[in-house]
């Protein structure tokens, strides 16, 4: 064993390995050894050289695993919701929040940050570098936002990056249940009132506050538009008589609807929707070229590595496939899509073209 040393265990183990596993490069290095090949001084040179690297095999080797990329995630997940509890989003991100903790590993907390209609929250996931920060977002916030204002300091089409789009739905034209009659009798009504009536929306730039404004544009109304930090306060205060109308999502308003409370005047699908199978649509209703959704989708900020994107898209997509989950998602008002993160940029795409429309034909803009 003329690569041993005395007294240099490490050496000798890995002389053994390099031996085991490179047999023809031994056989090479032998004969270039040979007496006959080489002089005493070259020999001496190459033997102590080769000797060092078998003693530096075993430090190579702890360095590289200590340079092993870190198992991900490996530490809470954050998923933040710009609207506050009991909307949509909230519901949504909580319902899956506990089999996307379970898959990863890690707890998975929801935190809302209630602004801006939601862009606060896209603006702090977007500003996220930690690669454990997720959004829960609808429409507004990852297409028109800054369509809608220059001002807004992120830019959902560069600063964030798709995940999947979870689930979509239309909204129903909601109205206290005191203003009577058919859908074309309420626009009637409402045109009457001018600027008399008001509506209320989750905020400027959501789906809601720009689906009315095109209502009022294709059906002739005026009423005045209150924004309001959710749609459970939008609720509150069409119940209170503030409002007289707005566009809701449907599973929020089933309660009042089967109470008598409030009426679903219409909806916003071109055909009746399985969600709310005995309410017209608008289009029914006379109001032409009259079409809205909105959804919901998880983000991610564009510093979050591809893999981890991919992971996320993966599991999230199962989660809202399975049936129980499905179900849960539907009872919530969602038709769920469970989309790759390619078939949620398309979706963001084609909204962004859309809703930028009525933003310039409406000449909508931020106050």
């Amino acid at each position: 064993m003329f690569f041993m040393q005395p007294g240099r265990q490490p050496g000798f183990f890995s002389w053994c390995a390099f031996r085991a596993r490179h047999p023809r490069a031994l056989r090479s290095l032998q004969s270039t050894l040979a007496p006959q090949n080489m002089n005493a001084m070259t020999h001496s040179f190459v033997r102590r050289a080769l000797t060092a690297v078998m003693l530096l095999t075993p430090v190579l080797a702890a360095q590289a695993q200590t340079q092993t990329p870190a198992a991900w995630p490996n530490k809470p997940l954050r998923i933040i919701v710009g609207f506050p509890g009991g909307s949509t989003p909230d519901l949504t991100a909580r319902a899956i929040a506990e089999p996307l903790s379970k898959a990863l590993g890690q707890p998975v907390i929801v935190e809302n940050k209630v602004g801006a209609g939601g862009n606060i929250a896209a603006d702090q996931v977007a500003k996220a570098t930690d690669s454990h920060t997720l959004g829960l977002m609808i429409n507004g916030n990852m297409t028109i936002a800054k369509i809608l204002n220059p001002k807004v300091p992120y830019d959902p089409l560069k600063d964030l990056v798709p995940i999947s789009l979870i689930g979509t739905a239309p909204l129903v034209l909601s109205a206290p249940a005191s203003i009577q009659g058919s859908a074309q009798d309420v626009l009637a009504q409402a045109r009457q009132a001018g600027n008399q009536w008001s509506y209320g929306s989750p905020g400027v730039g959501t789906v809601a506050h720009l689906g009315m404004e095109l209502l009022k544009a294709r059906a002739g109304i005026a009423p005045v538009h209150v924004p309001y930090p959710g749609n459970p306060q939008i609720i509150t205060a069409m119940l209170g008589g503030q409002i007289q109308l707005a566009l809701l999502p449907p599973a929020l308003i089933t309660a009042q609807l089967k109470g008598g409370k409030l009426r679903a005047v219409g909806i916003t699908s071109t055909g009746r929707s399985t969600l709310t199978p005995d309410v017209p649509s608008l289009l029914e209703a006379g109001v032409k070229n009259f079409q809205m959704e909105i959804f919901n989708a998880m983000a991610a900020p564009a510093s979050m590595p591809a893999a981890h994107i991919k992971q996320l898209s993966i599991l999230i997509s199962e989660i809202v496939r399975a049936p129980e989950m499905r179900a849960k998602l539907f009872h919530q008002g969602w038709q769920v899509v469970g989309s790759s993160p390619e078939g949620l940029a398309n979706r963001i795409a084609s909204d962004t073209a859309a809703l930028g429309d009525i933003i310039r034909s409406q000449k909508i803009e931020q106050p």
